[in-house]
Order: C-alpha cells, then structure tokens, then sequence
C-alpha cells in the first residue's frame, strides 16, 4: 500500500465521525448512520485486501451518504452523490484536508452511486462503489429494501404489477420493484475482485429470499 496521501489524527477521525453522525441522526434510517458504519468497515476490509489508501477511502466512506436527505426530501429528483460532495467539501475543507487528497476524496462521492453518471476511476472510487452496493443486496440489502419501502408508504408486494410503469417514491416502490429493478444487478456490477467474492453470497441468497416471499404470497408455501 502507498503510503497516506496525508495524515489525519485520532481526534480528526473522532471529529468527523460526530459530525456525520450527528448530522445524520435525522436522516431515513435506511440511508442513515448505521449504513455509514457498515459501508465503512466493509471499505477497511476491501481496502486492506486491494492495498488502497485507507485515509482517503475512510473519509470517503464516512461522508459518501452525506446528501442523501436532499435526495429523499426531492423524492430523487436531486442526486445526492453530486450534493454530497458540496458539503463534504466544505467539511473536509474546515478540517484542513489538503487540496489532492479533498479531490480524491470528492471524487469518490460523485462516483459511488448506482444509478450515477460518474464513473469510479482510483481504486478507492471503486472500493467506495462496491462497499456501498454490498449494503444493498444480502440479508441487509433485503431489510434495507423493505425499510425504504416503508419510509416510502409502499406496500408489501407487488410482483402482478408491470413494474416498468411504477415509479420510484410512490405505494409501488416496494422492495421487490427495488430487487428486480437495482439488486438483481448488483453482483455483476462489481468493480473489484474482493467485492466480487463477498457479492456472490449475498447474491444467492436474496434470491431465495424473494423466491420464498413470491410463494408465500401466492400461498404456496
């Protein structure tokens, strides 16, 4: 691993985590502090594995959901990857983070949505991507789902709707419109070969989970 673009002390580390924490204590739980945390040590243990530079990757995962407020608020008509990286670079700013390493930083918020234009270049970009699409598929991705879809006032299931006519935000974005429309995706959207491994696991079993779901539904099982 190359050495840090820059070092940042305990108590910067410290500092920035209650920021974001405390700034992220009103957001939806299914984009909140928890999943910060958990994108986080998910960024450690790929980052270690890919040799990346794990100040710039750290900042990066504790900052990357920063705007997603704005984005649920707009009913996503706002990206919140592109407001994020505005107030994470007034953050980082305050701090004194160096002009390079904020560049990176930013660069890695921009670039870690699924749905974004950006496109992940440093390793730490992709590393962010993965870590934060891993979040969403799995045993947490399938709980993540049905607490957007509650946040949301979407029901429980709706595989009998044509859901190319469903839009985001309305009673039909339910966690099943979520798997087939995003989730099912995922796996092969891996951009690094860590992420890759840990994603197949994951992948198997929500699609036994929304099989199960599916049958239960139908009363079959």
């Amino acid at each position: 691993m190359d050495s840090p673009a820059f070092f940042f002390s305990s108590e910067q580390w410290e500092s920035i985590r209650k920021l974001v924490q405390k700034e992220m204590m009103s957001f939806p739980n299914s984009h909140g502090w928890d999943h910060v945390k958990r994108v986080s040590g998910l960024c450690i243990k790929i980052g270690k594995k890919e040799k990346a530079d794990l100040t710039i990757l750290g900042l990066a995962a504790l900052l990357h959901d920063i705007g997603r407020k704005e984005e649920q608020t707009s009913k996503g008509k706002i990206c919140h990857a592109q407001v994020g990286a505005v107030k994470a670079e007034r953050i980082l700013s305050g701090m004194g983070v160096p002009d390079r390493a904020k560049k990176e930083v930013l660069d890695c918020i921009r670039s870690h949505r699924f749905r974004g234009k950006q496109v992940p270049n440093s390793l730490e970009a992709k590393i962010l991507f993965d870590a934060d699409k891993l979040d969403s598929i799995g045993a947490v991705g399938v709980g993540r789902a049905f607490l957007f879809a509650g946040e949301v006032g979407a029901r429980l299931h709706n595989s009998h709707r044509d859901l190319s006519q469903t839009i985001s935000y309305s009673r039909e974005d339910t966690a099943y419109r979520e798997f087939q429309i995003k989730l099912i995706k995922i796996k092969d959207r891996m951009l690094t070969s860590s992420g890759k491994s840990l994603a197949e696991g994951r992948h198997r079993f929500m699609i036994r989970f929304f099989k199960r779901l599916e049958a239960e539904v139908k009363g079959v099982r």
